[in-house]
């Protein structure tokens, strides 16, 4: 099948398992953005981040004999809960490793989901080595974060819903910014786009001193970041884009944009007293880049997609004392 059509057939497959989420507006976040701004709010997705769609779709496209052999996962949270509960609900094992400095919400939403919490040192182990040799131990099965067909799948039909619910607030023209780790949900939203809503532009959004991304798609090959912790934004630190997402989304996305710690804890704030949800930094971003990269936009509308809201109570408080 072709990419579309793999999106399409996880959108099938998701049917009474995800919920589609929302697209919400604000009229004090408009004034700041200085166009109309529209919320994809991810943090709603089961386990609180849009990876409960990538980990469906691929554990549900799995036969039952690889299934009930288990399921492999590397994860610093995000991707972590949304396998553990797509095969805890499939009646499958999963093996979830993690590094030990993941936040400790992330931790042991992972294990109350039903997974096996392997900890690692990010510091001094590979966790593909220990990967590698619980999958030959146990005939587990790896489910990549973001470089895997059906995980993008799964993620581009948040940009279906992106697509129809732009159309219904007669937004056909405009930005799309994106939350952007590996790339898996900015490359499956801008294939969803692509097909449903050429209109809309998707771009990556990245913490500063983390935009490999940003960087990869103005140099037109894969960038590396020199480290991968060191910053909030902990749910979209990866060494670089993937293999399979940075060819999609360079064909098919604009400039990357990239914000500050302090600008992701502001749109966290925002988001809470504005909209009423609740953000993770990581999740955070691409608002952040709405509010305050605004100058970087053009045309009429901009939607913001909400990719997350795992945060730990010490954050989010900080965010709400710092600029609420």
């Amino acid at each position: 099948m072709s990419s579309i059509e793999l999106i399409h057939a996880a959108a099938e497959r998701l049917k009474g398992h995800a919920r589609r989420t929302p697209l919400l507006n604000s009229p004090f976040l408009d004034e700041l953005a200085e166009r109309r701004l529209f919320v994809k709010p991810e943090c709603l997705q089961h386990t609180g981040s849009f990876k409960f769609r990538g980990a469906w779709s691929a554990v549900s496209a799995l036969d039952e004999d690889t299934r009930t052999r288990g399921i492999l996962a590397f994860s610093s949270g995000n991707h972590a809960q949304g396998i553990a509960m797509a095969a805890t609900k499939h009646g499958a094992p999963s093996v979830i490793i993690m590094p030990s400095d993941a936040p400790k919400m992330k931790i042991d939403n992972t294990r109350a989901l039903g997974a096996e919490v392997v900890l690692y040192d990010r510091g001094s182990e590979s966790r593909e080595q220990i990967g590698e040799r619980l999958r030959q131990e146990r005939g587990l099965t790896l489910i990549k974060p973001y470089d895997e067909p059906q995980v993008i799948a799964g993620q581009g039909t948040t940009g279906l819903e992106i697509a129809e619910q732009a159309a219904e607030h007669c937004v056909t023209q405009g930005d799309v910014l994106v939350c952007c780790g590996g790339g898996g949900l900015t490359s499956g939203i801008a294939l969803a786009l692509e097909e449903h809503a050429p209109g809309l532009r998707p771009r990556p959004c990245e913490p500063q001193g983390f935009d490999d991304v940003t960087r990869s798609l103005a140099s037109g090959q894969i960038e590396q970041n020199p480290a991968t912790s060191g910053n909030i934004c902990d749910a979209i630190l990866t060494p670089s884009p993937g293999e399979i997402t940075f060819p999609i989304m360079y064909e098919r996305c604009g400039p990357g944009m990239t914000v500050t710690e302090d600008e992701a804890l502001h749109a966290m704030a925002l988001a809470f007293s504005r909209l009423k949800i609740v953000l993770e930094p990581g999740g955070a971003v691409a608002l952040a880049a709405a509010l305050f990269r605004k100058d970087q936009i053009e045309g009429e509308a901009v939607i913001a997609v909400a990719s997350g809201g795992n945060v730990d109570a010490k954050i989010f408080c900080t965010a709400l004392e710092r600029f609420a």
